[in-house]
């Protein structure tokens, strides 16, 4: 069954929020090498949310033009 995009924007918000997390543990652990790529991570998952955020009000936009 394919997934709708409101599922999709809420996956990629939880995947953003355990990077954050993740990488929250590892600076505390003075782990920077982690904690850099797990910020990396957090910060590509939150883009993503963005990207698909805005292509689905452009959409509901030109749905509601129409």
């Amino acid at each position: 069954m394919p997934q709708s995009p409101h599922n999709r924007l809420a996956e990629l918000h939880n995947l953003a929020a355990h990077a954050h997390a993740a990488a929250a543990v590892a600076h505390g652990k003075a782990d920077p090498l982690t904690a850099h790529g797990l910020t990396a991570k957090a910060h590509e998952h939150s883009m993503n949310v963005h990207k698909l955020a805005e292509l689905m009000a452009a959409k509901d936009t030109n749905t509601a033009k129409a």
